[in-house]
């Protein structure tokens, strides 16, 4: 299997499976002397790390990094960073059954279809663990981009609930499980979920993630625009089927007079009235806050019984047991961020190496 790894500059290239015995990556490119440690990234895994509450999955995973190699005497040496999280909590079982079975919305049948082989227990190398290993490379990534770079994202909705705007505050996203910048949204999201829980299905959601003190001028006009690697960064995060920049498909709707970001002068620099372009300007940072909003469909693994085929390609039934997201779009968020992250971190360093 190719196509693990991502990223020009920084390059990051992940390994293992849900039901492994850990799951790891390589990140390289890093610059030298960056002061870098455990510490540095674990509050990012933590954000992310399963059964934190009764939304997400009981699965139960510390996330533990370590840092096998790259760093010496609490400094990033130049050389490929290695990194690994042992799997504490598999539990291996409770995909006996569908061994030989494809779940409906699951890459089952497509992993089957491409390589006649595939590990079912918990989806293998397609499960959602494997992106424990983005957050982490994201932390790197933050390392790279400094302080003055601020990337932070929310849930904007949950099913056909969406948060009120004029009520949004970023703070509190840290005091609810959702991630929610709406507190007066977060009961009707929690009882949204716990009705979908009860009634053995799922629901999807929307993520926003905001990157404020980008500066002017990252990215590429032709191929190596940022806003498309952004978006193929995003859509590459498991159950992601739409993502936007900006005003995003709402730019439909408008007219040129609208949607166009005027300009002014303030302090002898450009400011910008509005930002309809999400940041980005012909695939370059226009110095504003960039802006990507995704979709993440509702979590293919429910107990409600759906039709299915097997592997011989008998007609049948199926019902996924064990632990799962009732909204995956939920842990999301910190992947979101690292994504984010690393896509800014891999074209700073482009833009030094080619405009010093």
């Amino acid at each position: 299997m190719a196509s693990n790894s991502f990223g020009l500059l920084f390059r990051v290239t992940t390994w293992g499976e849900s039901h492994g015995p850990a799951i790891g990556c390589v990140v390289d490119g890093v610059p030298p002397r960056l002061a870098l440690s455990e510490s540095d990234i674990q509050p990012a895994l933590d954000r992310r790390r399963p059964g934190t509450s009764r939304f997400v999955t009981q699965r139960r995973e510390s996330d533990t990094v370590r840092i096998l190699s790259g760093v010496f005497e609490g400094r990033t040496t130049g050389t490929p960073i290695a990194l690994v999280i042992e799997n504490e909590d598999a539990r291996s079982r409770d995909y006996g059954p569908i061994k030989e079975t494809y779940r409906p919305g699951h890459a089952d049948f497509t992993y089957d279809a491409k390589y006649g082989i595939r590990d079912y227990r918990g989806g293998g190398r397609a499960s959602a663990r494997e992106t424990a290993m983005r957050v982490a490379a994201g932390a790197i990534a933050q390392k790279i981009l400094g302080e003055g770079v601020t990337i932070r994202g929310a849930v904007v909705q949950v099913g056909e609930i969406r948060v009120d705007r004029a009520r949004w505050e970023w703070e509190e996203t840290a005091r609810n499980p959702f991630f929610c910048p709406d507190a007066q949204t977060v009961p009707h999201w929690e009882e949204a979920l716990d009705a979908a829980r009860k009634a053995g299905t799922s629901l999807g959601a929307i993520i926003e993630v905001e990157a404020d003190g980008v500066p002017a001028g990252l990215g590429s006009p032709v191929y190596g625009k940022i806003d498309a690697d952004l978006a193929a960064g995003m859509v590459g995060i498991n159950a992601v089927k739409g993502v936007e920049i900006g005003a995003g498909f709402a730019a439909a709707a408008m007219s040129g007079d609208e949607n166009g970001d005027e300009i002014r002068m303030e302090g002898g620099a450009p400011r910008f009235l509005t930002n309809n372009a999400g940041g980005v300007l012909g695939g370059i940072t226009t110095g504003q806050p960039v802006v990507v909003r995704f979709v993440v469909k509702p979590t293919s693994s429910i107990r409600t019984p759906r039709r299915t085929i097997t592997r011989a390609g008998a007609e049948t039934v199926v019902s996924t047991e064990g632990r799962h997201d009732p909204c995956v779009g939920i842990r999301a968020v910190p992947v979101g961020e690292a994504m984010m992250a690393c896509v800014l971190a891999d074209h700073l360093l482009r833009h030094r190496a080619q405009c010093g």
